[in-house]
């Protein structure tokens, strides 16, 4: 076991922090107050390989594993969560969705355009009256000659209005068959291919999230993802390394929480002394410190298995569940840190107070983590 960072890591991370800090940091504050989705960040992200980082060369991507990939996440989510989300998502969910099932052609088709960020990936599961409960959703595909014909709406959809290309898993069969659904690709610009309401949140509010809506939406089978049948399974499969984005997205909100929370316990003195002298405040950051890093082991061995090809997805509902929830302990700790001054808006910890609860829901709720790993070790 090797527990570095290899040189090419510590590489990608570093440039992943000092993208944060030039692009992202000035911006953070007025981005989640008018919950502005900086589209050209995005495109500058691209430049940086930041929205193709498990995409092959040979198809304008990073071509690095998920190490790399926690690093990215885990630096810019320091700074700003919801940017570190968009990033996720594009990358684990849309992106790998095609990379993964899509034929070469498809691959060919789309990829590059979502490596490079000149197009913006979205991916569409959840509905509105189907959460944990994927298998009773609503929205179908119908086929009609070498065409299909969408109808419905997806909800909670990352980059639901500015993305420029969806994946989405509808209907095909029968409700509650976890075989009755496919995977397809649908365009920004297809006609019956709409966006609606933008949720106004609590926290992530510069990472856009909105409905997607077909009325009579007609794709082509060339736009259909495996066979017919599939989607369901395939999301399941895309969602084992989509934990592993959510886990690293709370690690980056965990430590940024810590350590602006070490840093102003050092500052701030009360008693004549920094309140860090106090055992009170001491037992709390020593507890904060020790979640975090069990977090990120938990989360590397996760990429590990990943990288190798294995099935982790035990391994990935569990560094999921375990980060998410660490993450909000932390965040809420920081604010108790930070006392009167973490409730306010002059200090971080107030935003990643708000950020950190989504990673409890977003891509499988904990009680689903749960109920993921104990079917599993109970086989």
């Amino acid at each position: 076991m090797n527990f570095d960072y290899s040189e090419t890591q510590q590489m990608v991370a570093a440039s992943a922090k000092d993208f944060a800090e030039q692009y992202i940091r000035p911006h953070i504050m007025e981005w989640d107050e008018k919950q502005t989705f900086p589209v050209e960040l995005f495109k500058k992200a691209g430049e940086f390989g930041f929205m193709g980082v498990l995409v092959p060369e040979s198809l304008g991507g990073s071509g690095m594993g998920y190490h790399e990939y926690i690093a990215i996440i885990e630096e810019i989510s320091k700074v700003d969560p919801s940017i570190g989300l968009s990033v996720a998502a594009h990358n684990s969910l849309c992106t790998n969705h095609i990379l993964s099932f899509g034929d070469d052609e498809q691959k060919k088709r789309w990829i590059p355009k979502l490596a490079s960020a000149e197009w913006i990936g979205a991916w569409g599961l959840t509905e509105h009256n189907t959460g944990s409960d994927a298998g009773g959703m609503n929205t179908t595909a119908v086929k009609d000659g070498n065409e299909w014909v969408l109808n419905g709406a997806k909800n909670f959809i990352t980059h639901g209005k500015s993305g420029d290309i969806a994946v989405v898993i509808v209907r095909t069969g029968e409700k509650g068959d976890s075989h009755g659904m496919t995977a397809f690709v649908v365009e920004k610009g297809t006609p019956g291919f709409s966006s609606g309401k933008k949720e106004d949140k609590l926290g992530m509010r510069a990472s856009e999230t909105a409905e997607l809506i077909f009325q009579d939406c007609r794709i082509p089978d060339s736009n259909r993802l495996g066979e017919v049948g599939d989607g369901f399974i395939q999301s399941m499969k895309i969602l084992d390394g989509g934990r592993i984005s959510i886990g690293a997205l709370s690690l980056g909100i965990a430590k940024g929480a810590y350590e602006a929370s070490l840093k102003y316990s050092k500052e701030r003195e009360q008693f004549g002394k920094p309140i860090s002298k106090f055992q009170g405040i001491a037992f709390k950051l020593a507890d904060m410190a020790t979640e975090i890093e069990a977090s990120e082991l938990l989360l590397h061995k996760a990429a590990f298995e990943k990288n190798a090809g294995r099935k982790m997805t035990t391994l990935s509902a569990m560094c999921k569940m375990y980060a998410s929830e660490v993450c909000v302990k932390v965040a809420n700790e920081a604010v108790q840190i930070h006392g009167g001054y973490g409730y306010t808006k002059d200090f971080p910890v107030e935003k990643f107070y708000r950020d950190a609860k989504l990673c409890t829901i977003g891509e499988g709720t904990t009680e689903i983590q749960k109920l993921v790993i104990s079917r599993n070790i109970l086989k």
